[in-house]
């Protein structure tokens, strides 16, 4: 390759040239190189510095002219591409010449435009946010090797040095769409799975969010891990705490480990499953066990501070123990999480 490189860059004739740079690309898209590939035999044929762009990552990959990662602060671009995919333009293609353009320099870029469009279509990323279910099981299943998970990941669009996160999500809403709120202007792939919505991205916003979604969110950097990891985040979200971080969940995760019949027999626990049968006590339980404070309890339930200490009296005697101690405080908090935690 840098052999006919070189070749070409001795050329007289821009006829011969011209026919030498559409083979040298055809001959690229026959091997099927990716993006970092095809940016080093660019700029060793053109000799000068050459970029890649695409908009849906927005990293910029850059060779100089001996095949390496240019170390070089960005120069004015001499001449520039459009990469085109499906009539939309999906990134750009660059040379940083210091001297004037070549007379081949724009027949050169636009066949690596269009290289740069084949390996997008081939590899990814897809323009779409929803993708295949089948790659997206295969990342995040912990029957898959490192070598499957990695090229899944590849084909999804994600650049091999960028961690993902893995999120869990039930709701009502397109999956897409919320891919694509909690994570704009970044890589993003959404895909349903059994019961739950998988979103996998480098970042997210949890402020970004919308109302009527419940999800969880990994911690781990792998992708397997960090699916089991939102599976669990999910199942401690609330209507009051909809959105929950696995790493937030501190020794709460534990909860999520006990045997749901062991759950079942405890007397905490059954006491909070009488409790459910009045929605109201519930309510009460539930806001005092977030603000562990009366007085704050009663401006979320938007009551006055003595009637909700009538209830918490009341429900105290139902769950056979003191609610306004500390130790009682902390029993109907994880008696209440327990209770949650039962069938999903």
């Amino acid at each position: 390759m840098e052999a006919l490189a070189v070749r070409l860059s001795h050329l007289d004739s821009q006829a011969e040239g011209a026919i030498r740079v559409v083979m040298f690309y055809d001959t690229l898209m026959r091997r099927r190189v990716d993006l970092p590939a095809l940016a080093r035999a660019s700029a060793v044929l053109a000799e000068c510095v050459t970029g890649i762009r695409l908009h849906s990552t927005g990293r910029a990959i850059r060779v100089s002219s001996d095949g390496r990662e240019a170390s070089t602060p960005p120069s004015p671009a001499s001449t520039t591409a459009s990469i085109t995919l499906d009539e939309e333009e999906i990134g750009t293609v660059w040379l940083e010449r210091s001297s004037t353009p070549g007379s081949l320099d724009e027949l050169m870029l636009d066949r690596l435009a269009l290289a740069a469009a084949a390996v997008v279509e081939r590899y990814g990323p897809a323009r779409t946010t929803m993708a295949d279910p089948a790659l997206v099981e295969l990342v995040i299943s912990s029957d898959s090797d490192e070598a499957a998970r990695a090229r899944a990941l590849r084909l999804l669009g994600f650049a091999a040095d960028l961690p993902v996160r893995v999120i869990a999500v039930r709701s009502q809403l397109p999956l897409d769409k919320i891919g694509c709120l909690v994570c704009p202007g970044r890589p993003v792939k959404a895909a349903p799975l059994a019961d739950v919505g998988v979103i996998l991205a480098t970042r997210e916003d949890l402020a970004r969010f919308p109302a009527g979604v419940r999800a969880g969110i990994g911690a781990a950097e792998s992708p397997d891990r960090s699916w089991r990891e939102a599976r669990t985040a999910l199942r401690f979200t609330t209507p009051r705490e909809p959105v929950i971080r696995y790493a937030d969940l501190g020794a709460l995760s534990l909860l999520a480990e006990i045997p749901q019949d062991t759950a079942r027999e405890n007397t905490d626990v059954a006491a909070i499953v009488r409790l459910a049968d009045n929605p109201e006590d519930l309510e009460t339980l539930d806001a005092y066990c977030a603000t562990g404070s009366l007085r704050r309890a009663a401006d979320l339930l938007h009551l006055h501070h003595s009637s909700v200490s009538r209830r918490l009296e009341q429900i105290g005697k139902t769950l056979g123990f003191e609610l306004t101690q500390p130790t009682g405080l902390v029993r109907a908090g994880l008696a209440l999480t327990t209770w949650r935690l039962l069938d999903g």
